[in-house]
């Protein structure tokens, strides 16, 4: 019998994996700001490869108006979904922009 689950078992397991996962992995949980993140260099591999430039060539087509960009608008730095763990500018373009709807 002492096998069984319990009720009582499982309400304090599951405590203690929420206290666990709120207070031990804190954080794991902290967003990253954009200021906390490098700077997407033009020579990086994944850069070069997606064509990035720091400043758009074309007037109407920049990191500032793509739909993959994020972050605070009017940031001249800010995360992009196709260059995680780093930020590009919001002046910047790579072959990958593509209009925001």
């Amino acid at each position: 019998m002492k096998n069984q689950p319990s009720r009582r078992r499982f309400l304090k397991l599951s405590l203690a994996g929420v206290i666990g996962m709120t207070m031990g992995g804190r954080d794991l949980l902290k967003p990253a700001h954009a200021a906390d993140l490098p700077q997407l260099a033009e020579d990086d591999p994944q850069a070069a490869a997606l064509k990035y430039v720091h400043a758009s060539p074309h007037s109407d087509k920049k990191c500032s108006n793509c739909a993959l960009l994020q972050g605070n608008e009017g940031d001249e730095w800010r995360p992009c979904a196709i260059f995680p763990g780093k930020v590009v500018a919001a002046e910047g373009w790579c072959s990958a922009w593509a209009k925001k709807p």
